[in-house]
């Protein structure tokens, strides 16, 4: 790496030349391949964006300048060039860098970019702050293809010319949502409308008009409009952006350094918002990468050399859970013509390929539209389709509206599949499900559920479509179930009831979802001290089952509830609104769980550790609490009596 280890801020690129700057985008290349390959991350979009970051560090003065990047694993080489280099190797590890974008991390950072289609809306906002402070600061958004998807994108376009802007928006385009493809033509109008000569004949027809009093200040876009329509009737082409009254550039080569620096350079102080349509390729420069852009979109671990992904033996081990709903989706589809399948961009990630690839004509990809993707699937449930819409617990917040006002208020029969809930791991606090259960308890005719495991997950899935007439939510954690034999015979469960797993008489343990199964451990070792603890899987949050938590607080004076997820509003809050509302005083209730907080990143395990909700957190709050009860009753060990999660879920 000939010039990399020389760059410690975007000021050092300034000193070299055109030239030696396209070194020094290999050498990001070089660096970006060879970090990943040993610790994992977003790889293809990465190197997809090294000579965009290298022009616009170069020629911008950030962070005075402002880049807001869309969905931030774009940003690695971003990350690189602004004094993170030597600390790379720790990104998206516990107490290291975020995978993404994060104004805390550094000052280059603009804005938290966990998800899509934000980036333009920030963007806008700052650059109509720097008009109204007077500040001469330019604000650049970069968006990625695939956040177009989102209507936010489109909102934000809508406002950026009704503004007093100079915003530019850079779209990353590289052939997965715009076709608008590069040729003579196009090449012809990018070196004319961005070249200096062009706009400043351009400037001067608007200032001529003015001075004859033929176009006043309020009219200007007229001139715009005018020079579109050249274009459009040139090109035999209409522009999407221009109809928005933005200045379009484009497409131009993302990968052409010299050239894209001489067409930021042109259009940098252009006045009034503007858009530069540039066309990418993922993964460029690792030939597997631009070959499978999706599988290479996060690859895991991988030989640089040969290209070779390094995937652990899963044999004998339990199936993902968004694996166990992929191929039950698709069992259940070959039974039921009704039953189709809606997920927003995520068919890999949340495992709707197997429906897809069984049933092409009813699995539907909608991009990066989570509020769209509900109200399809309302739409599709309206006419006796029974949708199964997958998206993850995080990116479910954005379709809030559309669970309350189009799924639930019509009471209609939508399957809301809600994956990764719960600590994800290395994608951090934008991507953990920390908030599903809390957001959608007080939303009236919904059904709240969660598995404890792969044979519970089928069989919930089986209920909401055999056993339920409205909408009903079933909510999982991202990564491996328990069960070595993930099928089972699915059946219908009675909705709104828990389950004992394990009798005991200190207190009673109260747990939702597959956390529960962390809680058996604890529980299992618990035993081992003496202290003897009750356990209830409540499988459903709404209805919750109201005579399991009477016979539970007419037993037992100690209570703890486990739920994988915040405290405030979701299981534990649950158990305490129905003791206060039935008057029991005496009871207490000790909520284990994420507390008012974002937790960082980090593996499942450490994190879960952080938060106290692995084995040994959920153990030492049972002792803990043990040590607070007066033990003045005989001992009595025949009224423990552990029943094993396995056996009773047999006999179901």
């Amino acid at each position: 790496m000939q010039y990399l280890h020389e760059i410690n801020s975007p000021d050092d690129l300034k000193k070299f030349s055109i030239e030696q700057l396209e070194t020094v985008c290999a050498d990001l290349r070089e660096f970006i391949i060879e970090q990943l390959s040993n610790n994992p991350g977003h790889f293809g979009s990465s190197l997809g964006t090294i000579e965009l970051t290298v022009a616009l560090h170069y020629l911008y003065h950030t962070p005075y300048d402002r880049i807001v990047w869309d969905v931030g694993h774009q940003a690695y080489s971003h990350k690189i060039l602004t004094g993170r280099r030597d600390r790379f190797s720790t990104n998206r590890k516990l107490g290291g860098l975020s995978g993404f974008t994060n104004p805390s991390e550094s000052e280059y950072d603009t804005f938290i970019a966990g998800h899509a289609s934000t980036s333009i809306s920030a963007a806008l906002g700052m650059a109509v702050a720097a008009t109204l402070n007077k500040e001469d600061r330019h604000v650049v958004a970069v968006i990625g293809d695939g956040s177009m998807t989102g209507g936010l994108a489109y909102e934000g376009l809508n406002n950026a010319c009704s503004q007093p802007n100079n915003l530019l928006i850079i779209l990353n385009d590289n052939n997965m949502s715009i076709d608008n493809n590069v040729g003579g033509i196009q090449d012809y109008l990018v070196k004319l409308t961005t070249s200096f000569k062009y706009n400043r004949f351009r400037n001067t027809l608007y200032q001529g008009f003015k001075r004859r009093n033929l176009i006043s200040e309020k009219e200007k876009n007229i001139v715009l409009r005018f020079n579109n329509s050249m274009k459009s009737l040139i090109t035999k082409e209409q522009n999407l952006f221009e109809g928005f009254n933005i200045r379009y550039f484009g497409p131009v080569d993302g990968h052409d350094l010299p050239g894209l620096i001489r067409i930021l350079r042109n259009i940098k102080e252009m006045k009034g918002p503007k858009l530069l349509h540039i066309k990418t390729v993922k993964g460029k420069g690792y030939e597997p990468a631009e070959k499978s852009a999706t599988v290479w979109h996060s690859p895991g671990l991988f030989n640089k050399d040969t290209g070779e992904r390094i995937i652990k033996n899963q044999k004998d081990q339990p199936l993902l859970y968004q694996d166990v709903f992929g191929h039950t989706l698709v069992e259940m589809a070959q039974e039921n013509s009704h039953i189709v399948g809606v997920t927003p961009a995520m068919p890999t990630g949340c495992s709707m390929t197997y429906m897809m690839s069984a049933f092409p004509d009813r699995a539907f990809d909608v991009g990066i539209a989570e509020a769209h993707a509900v109200t399809f699937s309302a739409g599709m449930a309206r006419e006796g389709l029974i949708p199964f819409c997958n998206i993850y617990s995080s990116f479910m917040q954005r379709a809030y509206d559309q669970v309350i006002h189009d799924v639930a208020l019509q009471k209609l029969k939508v399957v809301m599949c809600i994956d990764r809930a719960g600590l994800v791991g290395p994608d951090g606090p934008t991507h953990h499900g920390a908030f599903d259960l809390a957001y959608l308890r007080p939303i009236p005719n919904l059904v709240i559920s969660a598995p404890f495991n792969e044979h519970e997950l089928r069989n919930l899935m089986y209920t909401a479509v055999y056993g339920n007439d409205g909408p009903f939510v079933i909510r999982y954690p991202r990564g491996q179930g328990e069960l070595s034999e993930w099928k089972n015979e699915p059946r219908l469960l009675p909705i709104g009831k828990g389950r004992l797993l394990k009798k005991g008489k200190d207190m009673a343990l109260l747990s939702i979802g597959a956390i529960g199964n962390n809680a058996a451990r604890a529980i299992a070792e618990a035993e081992k001290q003496g202290i003897s603890v009750a356990h209830y899987d409540m499988v459903f949050l709404k209805p919750i089952d109201e005579e399991l938590l009477t016979e539970v607080a007419t037993t037992f004076k100690q209570l703890i509830t486990v739920e994988n997820g915040v405290i405030r509003g979701g299981l534990g809050s649950a158990v305490l609104e129905f003791l206060a509302e039935h008057d029991y005083t005496d009871v207490h209730v000790h909520r284990i769980g994420i507390t008012d907080e974002f937790v960082t990143h980090g593996s499942i395990k450490e994190l879960q550790h952080i938060v106290g909700l692995d084995t040994e957190g959920i153990l030492q709050q049972i002792v803990k609490l043990h040590q607070t009860i007066p033990h003045d009753h005989p001992d009595d060990a025949s009224s423990s009596n552990p029943i094993s999660p396995i056996e009773i879920i047999q006999n179901r």
